[in-house]
């Protein structure tokens, strides 16, 4: 059993008090959060979901189990974290490389489809995000970062600000299509539909809700 720390690996000892001292307390606890979910995202590409158990997690980022538990209660909040690392990495790509389609739809597809191109690089971590949206009571931003995320790249980032009220009608339709691209996500998983299906699905779905 992993022992814990007598100072708690929050705290620097010796570090000056005052924001100097938070400031490197937050950078700290940043770094250690992302070596809990590197190691994680690590184990499941490795072994899948089994592999992720937390105790191994906790070897793997050398921290005390009791910490790896205050950071992420359960291993669903750890699945959802992983594939956050997955969504942030998408939203880089996104802003380096913006889909080039002719459409606002067309674009939206194109940045659908490399999300799931990158979800089912690890298909157990996919299917574990899906069923912790489904069946869990972890609190997540993924549809709001999805959302975000099409709506950057159907119309850029400049119209997508201005679309940020939570009752604009095409933000409404960018997260009806999060939704559908996430139930099209659960028949890709289920071995039901490929990836040429999916896409011209979301395609019809696209230039019906995000068609001018």
């Amino acid at each position: 059993m992993t022992a814990e720390p007598t100072v708690a690996e929050d705290e620097i000892p010796g570090q000056p008090a005052g924001r100097a001292g938070q400031n490197a307390r937050s950078r700290s606890q940043h770094q250690r959060r992302k070596r809990i979910v590197q190691a994680a995202a690590a184990l499941a590409s490795r072994g899948g979901i089994d592999a992720m158990q937390m105790r191994t997690v906790a070897e793997r980022a050398g921290v005390a189990l009791g910490t790896l538990y205050r950071y992420f209660p359960s291993k669903d909040d750890l699945v959802v974290a992983v594939v956050g690392e997955e969504i942030e990495l998408l939203e880089r790509s996104i802003e380096r490389r913006p889909p080039r389609a002719g459409t606002s739809p067309q674009r939206a597809v194109e940045a659908l489809m490399r999300a799931t191109r990158g979800l089912m690089r690890e298909p157990e971590l996919a299917a574990a995000l899906i069923r912790s949206l489904l069946l869990s009571d972890v609190q997540t931003d993924f549809s709001d970062r999805m959302t975000g995320l099409l709506l950057r790249a159907a119309v850029g980032p400049e119209s997508a600000a201005s679309d940020s009220g939570a009752d604009d009608s095409r933000r409404v339709m960018a997260r009806a299509l999060t939704a559908v691209w996430t139930m099209e996500m659960i028949e890709m998983l289920r071995g039901q539909a490929g990836a040429e299906e999916i896409q011209a699905r979301l395609e019809i779905a696209a230039a019906r809700l995000l068609g001018d």
